[in-house]
């Protein structure tokens, strides 16, 4: 189990959304800042859309 906000917590959630890769690269090779964004801009969105 991955700690809250933690890289792999992101990398956790963005593989739930079927989101395994980013410009033909596993999400893992990135730094957390980018996953991080990557996750709010695909993932927390839409989370706000729904509410």
């Amino acid at each position: 189990m991955a700690h809250l906000y933690s890289k792999g917590w992101f990398i956790q959630q963005l593989k739930q959304a079927n989101i395994t890769k980013l410009d033909g690269r596993k999400l893992e090779s990135y730094k957390t800042y980018i996953v991080r964004n990557l996750y709010f801009q695909l993932i927390a969105e839409k989370e706000q859309e729904i509410k």
